[in-house]
């Protein structure tokens, strides 16, 4: 019985390492703008997908939900972040919708079975990260204005960037799934 308990602890020890290291890196990954054109992009999609398919479905949303905890904190966690506010403020802004969508991203993409078909697995992560555009534009529009180009300013300028990032975790997923925990 002391044995089962240790050995529970150990899990729970392990879990709680791995969700935060999962913050850091999705921090990180916020952080990180690479020069893309149109607009630069952040590594947050791609890690957040990268979670999902090496955490699961439960300790990738115990993850996401910890990372968007430390951000309603005030904890500088988010892209844009302190400079363009924090906490509650921060979140509230137009990227609330995007940031909801990482936890069903996430969610989805840990209940998917990956394996060695390419194919398969590139529209698995295509469908989770449409997601976090689809909630993050019903934000976007019901903060600015829905006669604004929602599309044009919530997407499109992302979508060429958004499929790079798929295609790299495509092609990575195989080597990917030997570090699953």
């Amino acid at each position: 019985m002391e044995l089962i308990k240790n050995l529970k602890e150990v899990s729970l020890l392990k879990n709680l390492f791995l969700a935060v290291l999962g913050t850091i890196l999705l921090t990180l990954s916020a952080k990180i703008k690479i020069p893309f054109w149109p607009v630069p992009m952040t590594m947050q999609t791609f890690m957040v997908l990268l979670i999902g398919i090496l955490y699961g479905w439960k300790l990738g949303l115990f993850t996401v939900s910890l990372y968007l905890v430390e951000g309603l904190s005030g904890l500088p966690v988010f892209a844009g972040t302190p400079e363009k506010g924090i906490g509650l403020v921060y979140f509230t802004g137009p990227t609330m919708g995007y940031l909801i969508g990482f936890l069903i991203a996430v969610l989805l993409t840990g209940v998917f079975n990956f394996n060695n078909n390419f194919l398969k697995n590139f529209f698995k992560l295509v469908i989770s990260v449409s997601f976090i555009y689809l909630l993050g534009m019903i934000w976007l529009g019901s903060l600015i204005g829905w006669e604004k180009p929602i599309f044009k300013l919530g997407a499109q300028p992302f979508l060429l960037a958004e499929l790079f990032k798929i295609l790299i975790l495509t092609f990575l997923i195989p080597k990917i799934l030997k570090f699953k925990v």
